[in-house]
């Protein structure tokens, strides 16, 4: 085993050396039923004095504040240096305004926290949308007509809220939601992080849970089975070092056979992080609402490190999914282990999927490193000044004497691999990255990759065979999401903010052969970010909360559909004015 230091997440890590480990095999637990368009709303609510949830827990992604200035921590004559993408203009009205953090705060009778960042979820089909954000759900019909309540995600999984604000007891804490609608089964799924809490002190007890929620028809205003996977991993042979341990950021992929969890696993109650967990199971079962076997995998390793977000994929509406090796379901995932530069991202392949019907599954996990342009950290983005009401409370004393507040910068994060779909025999994907366009500056971009994996007998590989940067000289992009169609046309959507934008909403075409198209901005923002995870005072850094992901999915009729981060114009609360926006376009 190798230990070392890891900048890009903060951690020691442990990294297991050598062949993937033996997968190994748990049981689903069924936990009841759901409904959105029947929720009940408990009491209590209001926006008066609260205990603030934030910045929002992110186990050891969490990074660090930045300084003033945040300029890039890699060397700027190793900063990628791509020609400015072009900003050709505004589509504005091409979509409609989605969940904003009023709604989050007020969902579920105001028994909820303030959040920050909403961690964008999207699946549509069969003319509805599904949305979610940390930590509230909502239907709408494709038209933006609503066809449920905002409800939070604590009640939609049937636990108990996350605050009640008339005995002031803690539920379980909950976080980054992920959806998928499968128009093989006509199935609707939605992924939550969730950790159990103290109900006196809210202090994270030793369990924590995937929670999986599985629509009973086409229809997701009716109802949902609801199952959960036990991420605690205290038993086991060998047991997950330093656990009881969490799940963060599950992300779900799809596949003809299987529905597939990614997590990363950290420790509760100590430092370290044992890498990449894999869960797989039978797509036809969950559909019909059994309980199955869970195929797991973990200690991944991946080149000098070990692995962390493998992205699994979803295939494109109406697409072929890949039937190779008796089915096949593909991840991508990056390898910038030392948050600095790197040049290489990794495929891989979990094979036999078919299998996963069967009482004993047989699956097989593998990967492959394949050459790939730089992309590394990127630096975050300062704000065009503008009215900033919750600084201006502070700077006032209303929350003691804190001093003058510059206005937050917009946190990039890190270079992860975001949502991967197949497509048209290859696999889309994009992260955000440090790019230093023509005028000389250090910028957030987004790199795009599209990958081309190959097989010789049973050994994976593939190759980049497109990809290419997206940037601009005066302002960040952040959080890209790539949402193709079964006949490789696409879209990669991002938030845009710096020096001539408040954070809005833009994207760009995309396809195999000529890649990127020219930038538009389709959601113009109003205002800075001014949320509490911005200042020092509430606990946060220097840089508010953003992201921390995208969404992007095709509809059966090839029509892109994106979420994305931005400041809309419409009501906030004291403590955050984030929103969100939901907007098409027909490749």
């Amino acid at each position: 085993m190798q230990r070392f230091q890891c900048a890009l997440l903060g951690l020691v890590f442990v990294a297991v050396q050598g062949a993937l480990a033996a997968p190994a095999q748990q049981q689903l637990t069924f936990r009841g039923t759901t409904t959105l368009s029947a929720a009940a709303s408990t009491a209590g609510g209001g926006l008066g004095p609260e205990t603030h949830r934030g910045p929002e827990f992110d186990a050891g992604f969490e990074r660090l504040a930045k300084g003033a200035i945040s300029p890039s921590r890699v060397p700027a004559s190793h900063v990628p240096t791509p020609a400015d993408s072009v900003l050709a203009g505004y589509q504005v009205g091409a979509g409609f305004d989605g969940l904003t953090h009023l709604d989050q705060r007020l969902a579920s009778g105001g028994n909820q926290f303030s959040l920050e960042p909403p961690d964008q979820a999207l699946a549509v089909g069969n003319h509805y949308i599904v949305e979610a954000v940390n930590t509230a759900i909502r239907v709408r019909r494709t038209d933006g007509s609503t066809a449920s309540p905002t409800v939070g995600l604590n009640e939609f999984f049937n636990l108990l809220p996350a605050i009640n604000r008339t005995t002031g007891k803690f539920g379980p804490f909950t976080s980054d939601p992920k959806a998928y609608f499968d128009i093989d089964t006509q199935r609707w799924f939605v992924t939550l992080l969730e950790i159990d809490q103290d109900p006196d002190s809210g202090a994270f007890q030793g369990h924590s849970s995937v929670q999986l929620a599985v629509s009973v028809t086409g229809d997701p205003t009716g109802a949902w089975y609801l199952f959960s996977i036990d991420s605690t991993n205290v038993t086991g042979t060998p047991e997950h070092a330093g656990c009881p341990c969490l799940g963060d950021q599950p992300l779900i992929g799809a596949d003809k056979y299987g529905i597939y969890i990614t997590t990363n696993e950290f420790p509760l109650f100590q430092r370290g992080f044992n890498g990449a967990q894999v869960y797989a199971i039978s797509k036809a079962k969950l559909a019909a609402g059994s309980v199955g076997p869970v195929v797991m995998f973990s200690g991944l390793p991946l080149a000098e490190g070990p692995a962390y977000t493998l992205q699994p994929a979803i295939t494109a509406q109406g697409g072929l999914h890949e039937s190779a090796n008796n089915g096949t379901e593909y991840f991508l995932s990056a390898l910038d282990f030392n948050g600095t530069l790197d040049n290489r991202i990794a495929v891989w392949a979990l094979t036999n999927t078919r299998s996963l019907d069967d009482p004993t599954p047989s699956v097989t996990l593998q990967s492959a490193v394949l050459a790939s342009q730089v992309y590394g950290q990127p630096p975050d983005i300062q704000q065009k000044p503008g009215a900033a009401p919750l600084g201006d409370l502070i700077k006032s004393g209303a929350f003691g004497n804190a001093g003058a507040q510059p206005l937050p910068l917009i946190a990039a994060n890190d270079d992860r691999m975001q949502q991967v779909t197949w497509a048209d025999g290859k696999l889309w994907s994009s992260l955000n990255t440090v790019v230093k366009p023509a005028n000389g500056t250090v910028q957030s971009g987004a790199a795009y990759f599209v990958v081309a994996p190959a097989w010789s007998g049973a050994a994976l590989g593939g190759s980049v065979v497109k990809q290419g940067y997206v940037a601009l000289s005066d302002n960040g992009l952040v959080y890209p999401s790539v949402g193709v169609n079964k006949n490789g046309k696409g879209v990669m959507s991002f938030t845009l903010a710096g020096a001539s934008e408040y954070p809005s909403v833009a994207y760009v075409p995309i396809d195999a052969v000529k890649g990127a198209g020219s930038i538009k901005l389709v959601a113009l923002g109003a205002a800075p970010d001014d949320g509490f995870s911005g200042y020092p005072i509430f606990g946060g850094g220097r840089a508010g909360r953003w992201g921390d992901y995208s969404a992007a999915v095709a509809d059966a009729d090839g029509t892109i559909w994106f979420a994305n981060e931005y400041i809309p114009g419409r009501a906030r609360t004291l403590l955050a004015n984030w929103g969100t926006f939901i907007g098409k376009v027909a490749p």
